[in-house]
């Protein structure tokens, strides 16, 4: 889970990665055409990324990105 060996693969639609352009965490929600898209954590738009600039984002990225959805999702109504 700490993104090593995962070179050269696409990461998983739901799994966290890493936008290497900019440093931005998204989670994964699939791809459209040779992008992979992602979304920021607790929602927003989606944005596309060439995926040789996309790398599995480290556990504590991830957990943080995990707290941050959760935290929306509390304050839904």
């Amino acid at each position: 889970m700490n993104g090593e060996g995962t070179e050269g693969r696409a990461p998983e639609p739901g799994s966290f990665a890493v936008d290497t352009r900019d440093g931005r965490v998204g989670r994964v929600m699939g791809r459209v055409g040779s992008y992979v898209q992602l979304r920021a954590p607790g929602g927003g738009p989606e944005w596309d990324c060439p995926p040789d600039s996309v790398r599995a984002a480290p556990l504590g990225e991830v957990l943080r990105a995990r707290v941050r959805e959760v935290n929306r999702e509390g304050r839904l109504p």
